[in-house]
């Protein structure tokens, strides 16, 4: 094993263990444990902290254009192959519950890829992207730009739920 390999594999574990104690830090607010909602929401963003570091050491952040680039074939890889395959196990075993979460983050990602998409022209066009509001869907991670929709176009929540991202 190499530097190259351990700092990916950091990266990797890094980044799992920052959502894992995200979902922890929620489901202890949930159960009214609020400090240690606090301790596992600390580490989460400490986990991030070393993620950033590793991305950087790693030489994975480039220019705005190469980072675009880089998310749009990440976001397609996941559109075309890595979803459809998931899908197709969760049919086969009956898993609905997982099912959703896959055709959500699906559809979802092609969204993200179409939106990289067009910021990459924008910026290679030596322009920033033309964008007055980004929303989030909380349910689906579906992105809308300027306005929501009524209801969000894959999961159905209302758009007022959409958040804001600053």
């Amino acid at each position: 094993m190499n530097t190259q390999e351990c700092i990916a594999g950091a990266f990797a574990g890094e980044s799992q263990a920052r959502n894992k104690y995200k979902a922890f830090s929620e489901a202890a607010d949930d159960e009214g444990y609020a400090q240690v909602a606090k301790l596992f929401r600390a580490a989460s963003l400490a986990e991030e902290i070393h993620a950033r570091r590793l991305m950087r050491v790693g030489g994975y952040v480039g220019n705005t254009v190469a980072n675009l680039e880089a998310g749009r074939a990440g976001e397609l890889e996941e559109t075309n192959n890595m979803y459809p395959a998931f899908i197709e196990v969760a049919e086969k075993e009956g898993r609905q519950d997982a099912l959703i979460t896959f055709e959500h983050a699906k559809k979802a990602e092609a969204v993200h890829a179409e939106l990289y998409g067009k910021a990459l022209e924008a910026v290679k066009a030596g322009k920033d992207f033309d964008v007055k509001t980004v929303y989030l869907c909380p349910v689906c991670g579906n992105i809308e730009i300027n306005h929501t929709s009524e209801r969000c176009p894959i999961c159905g929540i209302p758009g007022t739920s959409f958040k804001v991202i600053e």
